[in-house]
């Protein structure tokens, strides 16, 4: 069992930022590839980004890339989603997700055993 704990959700305007926290307890940390989603209400749950388990690779989707950064410190059994240049359309629940298999890029929540459960970013206009 992995226990996964978000916290650092918000309300925050257009165009600025905020940090993401996942503490996980149970198994060891570093056996897992960790991921980021989220969920809008009335949509489905959307993949974010990924990171493997050495932290040496990242994946993210377009939507985000080149404003949203994943990493991860094994020591503190923490991942992190530092979100800059918000817009509202990323107003949505935040889950962090782990994934016991290392297979590259999965970016679907079947492919992820463990779940927080959740913090809410709202980004206002």
């Amino acid at each position: 069992q992995v226990q996964l704990v978000e916290s650092g959700g918000g309300l925050v305007q257009a165009g600025g930022s905020l940090r993401l926290s996942c503490a996980a307890s149970g198994r060891t940390f570093s056996s897992y590839a960790m991921g980021w989603f989220r969920q809008a209400p009335g949509k489905e749950r959307q993949f974010v980004a990924r990171v493997s388990r050495s932290g040496s690779n990242t994946y993210y989707a377009d939507s985000v890339k080149g404003r949203f950064t994943i990493s991860r410190d094994n020591a503190k059994n923490t991942v992190y989603l530092q979100m800059n240049r918000l817009k509202p359309e990323d107003t949505a629940v935040y889950y962090c997700a782990a994934d016991s298999g290392n297979y590259g890029n999965r970016a679907s929540p079947q492919d992820y055993e463990y779940w927080g459960q959740g913090t809410q970013v709202t980004v206002s206009s």
